[in-house]
Formats: C-alpha cells, structure tokens, sequence
C-alpha cells in the first residue's frame, strides 16, 4: 500500500515535562506530539521525521549525555503496562522496549555514561527501575517512596548516584552494582514539607535544587544530604516546574504561571523575571550557541528567550486540546481554518505560521465554514450561538442567539452568500436569512432525534442533506422547507457528502462503512469497508471527483478512488482519533486534524492531483482577495471576544 507523503506537521505535547529536547548536531531538536516523538529541523519546520513505536500518550523524554540515545515514557491503560522506548538518534530506530512499569512512565534519566536508565512509574506503580542499556534489562528495582514520585535524575560524573523526588520526599540512592540493589538515603530538609516537581543537579555534583509545586526552591547538598537554602522569597504562582542553569552560573526557573525568573545560585534571589503568555513553563531548552534558550508552555506555544534580557519572542503556537474541524476557503488553497476549545485559528497552509485567532474562553467552537465571497468565518459555538468573524481582523461581525438548544454542531453556507443553514445538538435544523442589518430564521425542521453531525448544501441551492447520530440522513428542500427523501442505517452518521456532479451521496459513520447512495431516489449504490477496527468519523472528497479522503478512530488518513472504492494511499501520523479531514481547493493537499491537538498536512500523490482547470486559482470577491489575511504575516494576531 502506498503510503501517503507527510508535508509538514503543526503541534507539539506541551503538557510533557521537558518536551523540547535541542539535539547536540545544533540543527535538529525533538518533542512529542500525541504517542509520536517528531525530530525536526529548528529552522525549516517542514523536514521532519517521525518516531513510532508508542501505543498511547508519550509523558516523559530524556536524552543520554552523549545524544546517542532518546528514552521515552508512555500512559496506557488501567491494569496494562506502559513502556519505555530507547531509542538511537542515528538511525531512529527502537533499541530497547523496556516493560515493567503499570499504567504510567513519570520519568527517565540516563547515567553520565550512557550504560545506565533509570525510570519512574506513575502513582499506580511508584516503581524506582534501573536498566542496562547494552542488554536491554532491569538491573534492580525498589519503591521510589511512600508517596507519589515525580522525577528521577542521575549524578552528573557519578554512575552510581540516582536522585528521586516527589510528594514530601526528596531521596539520594545509591546504586550497588555488585549486589544489584539501590539503597536511599532521605535528604534532611527539617520541618519543611513540601512537593518536589523537578530537581536538576549543578555540574560538579555538590548540590541539587529541588523545585516545589509551592513556588520555591530548596537547594540541598547532595554530600551530606542537608538542606542548605530555600528561596525565592517571592514565591512563584502555581510552582516550580523547570529549571535549569544559565552560561554565567544562574539558575532559570520556569513557573505554573508562565513566569521565567533567573535566580542567584547562591542566595536564590531572583535577578530578572518575565512572564510568558499561553500557560505554565513546562520546558526550558538551551541552545548552543549558550545566548538563547527556548521555551515551552502547556498550551503548546514556543518562544525563544535570550538569556541576558530574558526578552522573548513567540515562534510557535497550535492547539491544546481536541480539534473539532478544519476547513478551506472556496477555491482558495494558500490557507484554512481550524476550531478548537475556545478559539478558532487561521493558518498559512504554506509555512504553516498562525495568521489569526479568536479566542472565547470557557466555549467550544463545534463547526465552522467560510462564507463563500470570503467575508466572514461562520462558527457553531457550544453556547448555542452562530457567531461570524472578520477574517482578517477575527473582529466580531453578528451573533444569532439561542440558534439551538445544547450548542451547534454543524453549520454550511448555500451558495447565496445571504443564507446559511445551521444544525444542533438537539438535532434541530434551521436555515438562516443573513443580511447586514438582520438575520432572521427562514425554517426550522424537528426530524431528527439525536445530533447533527454534519451539512452538505447542493450546488443549486434547491437541497441540503444532513447527518445525524438518529441514523438518518435526511434530504431537504431548502424553499419549502420539507423533508425529501431520507436514508436509514443502524449507525451513527458522522458524515455526508455530494459527489461533484450531485448524482451521487457518500455517508459513513459508527459502522465503519462508507456508502454510497442515490441522491435522487435515496437507494444504497455500494458499500465499503471504510475502517477494520474503529468509527470512521469524517469524509471529504476532491473538486475533480476522482478520489475522496476518509479519518476516523483507527488514527490513518485513507485515500480512496471514488469510482473503484479502492484505498489508494494511506497516511500514519496521527496518535489521537482523526477528527476531520479536508482536501485542498487545489487538490495538493489533505489536511487532517485529531484528538490529540496535530493538524497534519499531507502531499496528495502526482498522478491524482491533476485539478480541473481553474480550479484553485479563483481571486474570491471581496477585500484583498476575499478579506484573507496578508499571506506574509510571520506572528499572529490574536483577538480575545
């Protein structure tokens, strides 16, 4: 099978402790994304290669002094166990799989000689697990403490001490090779209690600084096992979740808050401080050039930070969470929109660089299009309301209130740039008259009895079909506002679409088939299998009619010849379930969006990207070009309602 070309890939897992991992070659640096770790070019973001091997969320990364090895940690299932995966940065291949470890791997941390790795289980098995390298075995193994442990580090220079931190414990163990045992030593840090987050060990072995979900950090010697100093007096907001030391000698520390402060190592003063937007700092990575460093936040956005000024500029941003949809303006390929909870992006489909965004806190953007004269972005919101954006200022345009009850979650534009139709959880289906001065509600139809999953208005304007979870799709007509066919299935329809030429309907849904269907008298034509193990949740088919595209919970984007219902090309990337997937005006491209956060944009092979002639190359009516945004912009704008 042929497997599709990955062009270029926007997201990372902020989430991960250390997330961002600046390769010793300088050009290349490596993060996760969902159950993938990607090794990416820093400068062109669209060379990248793909690491695959874990079956769930990647939670932890460490790389070896030497940056010969990569070792990961993974989450899995209640009662299974979660793996740790060393890998060689060479070849990229996976050396060890190491298994012990229940439900959750919380750290990993290599020795100073690369012979050795030490892990931590999550709070479901609060294992310590030492691992040799060469044999790809568990050496010896002890409970890490009485509480939950957080993270692990090895001694700089020795190969033989290991440091374990956590929920009121801070441990030093030594590591007896001979006997095959670890013995701990608690650290006395008198009548302070606290919870560790992270503990990084200065470079000659003496001390350890210990940051705390309290704010601060304790600095102990790791010698005599005594707490020397605690400090800032400051605290710093929601804690300390990274530190590492700066070319002078200074600590950084990265907060729960975003804040970065650089610190006195000695005395634990606070120097300089600055605050990042886009949540806490969950990873702080030096560069080698020892000027800068970058840094991530849990709300996946990047920066890149100079050390003397700690001035910061934002270098990339994408979505946390799940991403609802993603769509194309009409014959416009140079960028598409994606929704999200709280915010709806735009994105330069070229350089991938955020162009736009619009933010709405505490609301979930369900569904959104593109008007077709490109002069607003429609979008169905979880609060039951129809909201339109500039697309190039994201300024609000109008509300339609209460459009549904329980929020809507399928909107599609008709041809007539005045009317658009809209569905809800309700399963409720309205269509909209939209004006400059009002917007007034031509029709509601009350057939379907579970949500409405997607819109599909016919070239005409004379029909629009709608898929619901009822197991219905349902055939309307948009001026009498009356049902004119339906089809039945025991499934849950998630997707519905129109062949170009409207002769014909393709469907999938929970079943995992894709069927499809007469568009004048309703029957079943052909039934495929869109997927052998998940739903299929989503479908978009080419402007030309040759191929469509199918996603869904089996996590591969599948390309199909629409008239042999044959797979063509498949594409592996993502880790979460395919939540939508849409072809490019230009049929270049498929871009594919998932649970996970990743927006991935895949190449669509030569031999079937011929598009019709004209197509994709229409100047949309409008200001500048449809009232996209300017193609050359390098930062985003951001616009809060």
């Amino acid at each position: 099978m042929e497997h599709l070309e990955l062009n270029a890939v926007i997201g990372f897992a902020g989430s991960v402790i250390n997330g961002i991992i600046l390769l010793p070659d300088r050009k290349s640096m490596v993060f996760a994304l969902g159950s993938t770790i990607v090794k990416r070019d820093i400068v062109n973001p669209t060379d990248q290669q793909f690491l695959q091997g874990h079956s769930d969320r990647v939670t932890c990364m460490s790389l070896s002094p030497s940056g010969k090895y990569l070792a990961s940690g993974q989450v899995t299932h209640l009662g299974f166990q979660a793996d740790v995966i060393v890998w060689d940065m060479e070849s990229l291949e996976i050396v060890h799989r190491l298994r012990l470890h229940k439900v959750r791997v919380e750290a990993v941390s290599f020795s100073c000689n690369d012979k050795w790795l030490a892990s931590i289980g999550g709070e479901d098995d609060n294992s310590l697990v030492v691992w040799n390298l060469e044999t790809g075995k568990a050496v010896c193994g002890s409970p890490a403490a009485n509480d939950v442990c957080h993270t692990v580090k090895w001694a700089r220079h020795n190969e033989f001490i290991i440091i374990t931190a956590g929920k009121g414990s801070l441990r030093v163990w030594d590591f007896d090779l001979a006997n095959r045992k670890v013995r701990p030593s608690d650290c006395n840090l008198g009548k302070l209690q606290r919870t560790i987050n992270y503990v990084f060990v200065d470079d000659t072995d003496e001390f350890c600084y210990a940051g705390t979900a309290s704010g601060d950090i304790l600095k102990v010697n790791l010698r005599s096992r005594l707490f020397r100093h605690l400090g800032p007096k400051t605290r710093m907001s929601q804690g300390v979740v990274c530190i590492d030391m700066t070319p002078a000698g200074d600590l950084v520390a990265g907060g729960g808050d975003g804040t970065i402060a650089v610190l006195h190592a000695e005395q634990l003063k606070v120097l300089n401080s600055t605050k990042l937007e886009g949540g806490g700092v969950t990873c702080i990575a030096p560069h080698s050039s020892g000027q800068l460093f970058f840094a991530a936040t849990a709300q996946c956005s990047t920066y890149v930070v100079k050390y003397d000024t700690l001035a910061a500029e934002l270098r990339s941003t994408c979505h946390s969470t799940r991403i609802h949809d993603v769509v194309y303006p009409a014959g416009y390929s140079e960028l598409f929109a994606t929704s999200s909870k709280q915010d709806i992006r735009v994105w330069n489909a070229r350089t991938c660089a955020e162009l736009l965004r619009v933010q709405i806190p505490n609301l979930d953007c369900d569904c959104i299009c593109f008007s077709r004269d490109g002069r607003a972005i429609l979008s169905g919101w979880s609060d039951g309301k129809i909201r339109a954006f500039g697309p190039q200022s994201g300024k609000l345009l109008y509300v339609i209130n209460d459009a549904h009850v329980g929020g809507v979650t399928a909107i599609a534009c008709a041809n007539d740039p005045e009317r658009i139709v809209s569905g809800g959880f309700d399963g409720s289906v309205r269509v909209w008259r939209v004006t400059a001065e009002s917007r007034v509600m031509l029709g509601s139809m009350k057939e379907h009895k579970a949500t409405v999953n997607c819109i599909r208005v016919r070239g005409n304007d004379v029909e629009f079909v709608t898929a619901s979870s009822d197991g219905s799709c349902i055939i309307w007509d948009m001026r009498r506002f009356v049902r004119n066919n339906s089809l039945f299935a025991s499934t849950f329809f998630k997707a519905v679409l129109y062949h170009p030429d409207e002769s014909q309907l393709l469907t999938t849904g929970t079943d995992r088939k894709i069927t499809n269907w007469d568009a004048y008298d309703g029957s079943a034509i052909r039934i495929v299998d869109g997927s052998t193990s998940a739903e299929v949740n989503t479908l978009d088919i080419a402007g030309s009619g040759e191929f469509f595209v199918s996603g869904g919970g089996d996590k591969v984007v599948k390309l199909w010849h629409y008239d042999e219902g044959q797979t063509q090309a498949i594409g592996i990337g993502h880790s979460g379930a395919i939540t939508k997937v849409v072809v490019s005006p230009d049929q270049r491209n498929i871009v594919s969006v998932g649970d996970e956060g990743a927006i991935l944009i895949w190449n669509i092979p030569d031999r079937l990207n011929q598009p019709d002639e004209g197509q994709g190359m229409t100047k949309l009516k409008g200001q500048g070009g449809g009232g996209f945004p300017a193609l050359h912009h390098n930062e985003s704008s951001v616009r809060a309602v």
